[in-house]
């Protein structure tokens, strides 16, 4: 390993931190400067709300955190107009809070050591409510619309307060969808004569199938109930849905502490001898807030749910639902259930829920489709990582069902043997879950131990693994699953220590070894749904559209003439010792070789020798001697980028190289000497025959297995998994600002 590529890595990682942690000028310089925000732009006061991930794609326009002072009136004074509104987090302004003096005397109760710690709570609170009200009066005073921010229906994997960055928000001009004591634009929305068009209906159809098949929630991190959790026995189950104190739903939703006493009375008299289950709310189950319906209040007919699970999971195994004003009422609705509501949440007064609570203002009955459309199309605005500007629902339900699909493949304990400390961290990453541990391991005999007595996995690096190592994990009744590089890796090589944007994790051999089974294989024999292929298709047709492949390095032209009279044949250069040509070679273990074969198969072709860019870079073997590359091959390319080559060549003759599988997503012949994971599928030419794979219906269904459902995708800036279009949008944007900046 070279110590010039360490350094280099080390030093890129460094400025990489480094910058991260360097203070950021105030965003609202360039104002103070006299350089208006082009376009318009959004003020806060908040820097809760500034510091939002990504808040400007949501919003469509930059947003600048103004000092609470008289230096925001002149900043504004310079430029009035561009400034479309000012920001603001809910409702807050109007929830009560303990005095100054209650806090102190709480705190005192508890201990001298918690005076402290109550004061700087007050005192945070009171600065915290004063630029609130500075920022009303702001507005106010100058005309400037106010709007009020909250998360979305559907926000993230993780909690908010994990640092999960959010994928969904809504933004409000009147008031806030969870306070019925004033109307909201979307209340507004659902009591005028607005209805949803055909469009809008089929999105919202398809979202809900969506949800309902793959548990979506708002929050998306909790297992699926098991079922043995549950009292099994015949008989209605009712469910009731607990909140934390202080919740503002509750307050500005027209409800008390006692609706929830109600709401549990007239459960009980509604349903005798049936199954009353109350669902005790997460922050509750963490210990940072209290409930209304604790263990204390109910009586033994009473059933206390107190684990995290997904909440559709959990609503699937009732009959019906109470709830004051929680989410999961409207979520229980989209399962068919009947739901009772105590207070009046956003969904209530509809003619959907069976409503204790009033509003004058909801008079007209709704579908369930088009409360659907108004809340969660019309209403709330969405983002996808690597894009700009605002997203579909579509796209985000995508999105948070992958992510919630590899959450749980990755739950539980994962042993990693062998990996070296810079690739330490790439296993971290794709092997994350809110409820997995990862450690790492030097021998294997450690690494099995550990595994055994948790119930876990080992990971190894596929083309590190010793031989003996699956009979081992056999013996020990351990999963062995191989990690290697994905098809759509990074902007650099991987020899240069570049970070993965892709890997594979299989738990039957790996891709590219023909001789034994692996789950791609398992994957290609599958069947694909009609939108899978037309998003494979969509897919293949933007990597073609943006030249993306592996590696993404930019390069010199230097191609040599080619001529316009002989087919010209691209052979893709390899890395000699790597495990593809080692385990997939068949016969075949040079470059040299590979032309000697290609030249005696095709010797009226000219033949184009593109050199792998890892051995270009002198990182790894597979150099042919220059007397004997004149004699193989009519021309050489070393730094040309490989969609440009592939633009002009007739066909590609390779042993196991990925280039064949992007020739084939260009429609180009591809002949094959060796047994890449594209061959035998009846998509190539092969000199090899491959009894375990048969001929596929289209080249959408070799896409769909290889780039949609095999691989995972990893956004390293927004520490989350994404897919395969997500991580096609962050390679483009990474490439350009590299090489074109």
């Amino acid at each position: 390993m070279s110590v010039a590529r360490l350094l280099r890595y080390a030093f890129r990682e460094a400025g990489a931190k480094l910058k991260k942690r360097l203070p950021r000028p105030p965003s609202w310089l360039p104002l103070l400067l006299g350089h208006p925000v082009p376009g318009g732009w959004y003020a806060t006061f908040s820097r809760g709300i500034a510091r939002i991930p990504h808040l400007s794609s949501f919003l469509g326009k930059p947003v600048l955190l103004l000092p609470a002072s008289f230096l925001a009136s002149i900043l504004l004074m310079r430029i009035n107009a561009s400034c479309s509104g000012v920001l603001l987090w809910g409702v807050k302004e109007a929830i009560p809070s303990p005095t100054l003096k209650s806090r102190l005397g709480k705190a005192a109760e508890q201990g001298p050591l918690e005076l402290p710690g109550a004061l700087y709570s007050a005192l945070s609170f009171a600065l915290y409510m004063r630029r609130i009200r500075f920022a009303m009066h702001f507005a106010r005073k100058r005309n400037i619309p106010l709007l009020r921010l909250e998360d979305g229906f559907v926000r993230s994997l993780d909690l908010g307060v994990r640092g999960a960055p959010p994928l969904s928000i809504v933004c409000d001009t009147t008031g806030m969808y969870y306070d019925a004591t004033a109307p909201s634009d979307l209340e507004n929305l659902l009591a005028s004569d607005w209805e949803p068009n055909e469009e809008e209906l089929r999105t919202a159809r398809e979202s809900m199938e969506r949800i309902r098949r793959n548990l979506l929630s708002k929050y998306n991190h909790a297992p699926a109930l098991d079922p043995s959790c549950l009292p099994q026995g015949k008989g209605p189950r009712i469910l009731l849905l607990d909140q934390t104190e202080g919740d503002v739903s509750i307050i500005r939703g027209l409800a008390s502490a006692e609706s929830f006493m109600t709401m549990l009375g007239e459960a009980r008299r509604a349903h005798p001898g049936a199954l009353l289950c109350v669902k005790t709310h997460p922050d509750v189950l963490s210990g940072k807030k209290r409930g209304f319906l604790p263990r204390e209040v109910l009586g033994d007919d009473v059933l206390l749910f107190d684990r995290d699970v997904a909440p559709l999971s959990l609503l699937a195994s009732f009959d019906e639902v109470y709830t004051v004003t929680s989410q999961m009422g409207f979520e229980a609705l989209l399962l068919g259930l009947p739901v009772h509501c105590f207070g009046l949440p956003f969904y209530a007064g509809w003619g959907l829920t069976h409503d204790y609570v009033a509003s004058p203002r909801r008079t007209r009955s709704r579908s369930l489709e088009a409360l659907f459309v108004a809340a969660y199309i019309r209403y709330a605005k969405y983002r996808f990582p690597g894009f700009d500007g605002p997203a579909g629902i579509l796209d985000v339900l995508t999105l948070l069902s992958t992510q919630r699909r590899l959450n749980e493949a990755n739950r539980g304990a994962h042993a990693c043997l062998g990996f070296r400390r810079w690739k330490m961290e790439h296993a971290r990453a794709f092997l994350s879950s809110t409820g997995g541990t990862v450690e790492f391991f030097d021998e294997a005999s450690g690494a099995l131990s550990w595994a055994a007595a948790r119930g876990g996995s080992l990971v190894v690096w596929a083309s590190k693994e010793e031989t003996t190592l699956e009979e081992r994990c056999r013996s020990h009744g351990i999963p062995l699953i191989r990690m290697e590089d994905g098809f759509l890796r990074s902007v650099g090589l991987g020899s240069n220590f570049f970070r993965p944007a892709s890997l594979v994790f299989d738990d039957l051999g790996i891709y590219y070894d023909p001789g034994r089974p692996s789950r791609l294989e398992a994957i290609l024999r599958e069947e694909r749904t009609p939108r899978e292929l037309a998003e494979a298709e969509a897919l293949a047709g933007e990597l073609v559209a943006r030249g993306i492949s592996k590696y993404n390095v930019n390069g010199n032209d230097d191609l040599p003439s080619l001529p316009d009279d002989r087919p010209i044949l691209l052979v893709p250069g390899q890395v000699e010792d790597d495990a593809s040509v080692r385990r997939g070679g068949l016969g075949i273990h040079t470059n040299a070789d590979l032309l000697k074969a290609v030249r005696a198969s095709r010797p009226e072709a000219y033949i184009l020798f593109k050199e792998h860019p890892d051995v270009v870079s002198g990182n790894r073997v597979g150099r042919v001697p220059e007397e004997l590359l004149s004699r193989l091959a009519d021309g050489v390319v070393r730094t040309c980028p490989i969609e440009r080559v592939l633009s002009l060549c007739h066909e590609v003759h390779t042993l196991t190289s990925l280039t064949g599988f992007e020739a084939l997503l260009r429609g180009i012949p591809v002949t094959t000497y060796g047994g890449p994971f594209y061959a035998g599928w009846g998509l190539t030419c092969d000199r090899h025959t491959f009894p375990r794979r048969r001929p596929l219906p289209s080249i959408w269904h070799l896409v769909a297995g290889t780039l949609l459902v095999y691989p995972r995708y990893y956004d390293w800036n927004e520490g989350m998994f994404v897919t395969c279009r997500s991580c096609i949008q962050w390679l483009a944007k990474k490439r350009s600002s590299r090489y074109n900046s």
